[in-house]
């Protein structure tokens, strides 16, 4: 019986581990130029972050600037906060910067009823529903995961062509237009892209700091509901209404049934963070 609580536990523990999504954060999305700043990088929701990421586990490392040079900031500019990880940087000239983070793959197994309340819960649904079509909803699932994160930065007041940088990742957020030059109310286009390939028909969810509101899964367990729910049209560009001004995401789950052996899934995870203060 013991064994059994304990392996239930340990189920539990997977479950949630798997749901945490990854963002980049700064107290303040506007910089100096010139001045030492911290990037914060939360492992978990956009307001609390459940456990640092181990160097090993970052396969890229990216700050782009005005000029397009790519710089990787070393490991050793890196620290921990509790449990958040924390990057260390000194800002450039004045200009508008992506800072991106992509992790290794990582497996993970699941137990059937496990792995379909994260789909319900992390808003995969189309996979869920794939799931649900084919019977499979019996079947537990190994994935294999990854994370691709940016955030764009403003240091001083000259905005520039900076948060177009495209940084290769598997799945890829790349906004359109300048956050910057934005203003509560207006739209974002945003451009997703999976392997360098605009992706149609993908599930995306925005939302902004503060927001609050709750839905049920189908299993009657509460889970937070984004401000923005909507789809990429055939070019593979969503559009987010930025309701009001603060610090806001975009995330996306792309999975797809792996043809590798022994995996079920493979996904790939995306974010991209910026500020409206207007």
């Amino acid at each position: 019986m013991k064994r059994f609580i304990i392996f239930a536990l340990l189920c539990i523990f997977a479950a949630a581990l798997n749901a945490h999504d990854m963002f980049l954060k700064l107290q303040s999305f506007f910089l100096k130029p010139h001045v030492k700043a911290n990037i914060a990088l939360f492992n978990g929701t956009f307001q609390k972050s459940e456990n640092v990421i181990t160097r090993d586990r970052m396969q890229d490392v990216s700050v782009v600037g005005p000029n397009s040079q790519r710089a990787h900031p070393d490991t050793s500019q890196w620290h921990n906060a509790g449990n958040v990880s924390v990057l260390e940087i000194t800002t450039g000239d004045a200009g508008t910067y992506v800072v991106g983070v992509s992790t290794k793959s990582k497996a993970l197994t699941l137990a059937a009823k496990d792995f379909n309340e994260y789909l319900l819960h992390d808003g995969v649904l189309d996979t869920y529903e794939a799931r649900k079509k084919s019977n499979a909803l019996d079947k537990d699932a190994r994935e294999l995961y990854s994370k691709h994160i940016k955030a764009v930065v403003q240091i001083g007041d000259k905005r520039s062509d900076g948060f177009k940088a495209r940084l290769g990742y598997p799945i890829e957020i790349v906004p359109l237009q300048n956050p910057y030059s934005l203003k509560a109310g207006e739209t974002l286009e945003a451009l997703v892209l999976s392997h360098g390939k605009p992706l149609a028909n993908a599930l995306v969810y925005a939302s902004f700091a503060g927001h609050h509101a709750h839905a049920k899964t189908a299993s009657g367990e509460e889970r937070h509901e984004e401000a923005v729910t909507t789809r990429t049209d055939a070019n593979g560009v969503a559009k987010i209404k930025l309701a009001k001004h603060g610090q806001w995401y975009i995330r996306l789950i792309h999975m797809v049934p792996s043809k590798q052996k022994d995996v079920d899934y493979e996904s790939n995870w995306a974010t991209l963070t910026f500020e409206i203060i207007q």
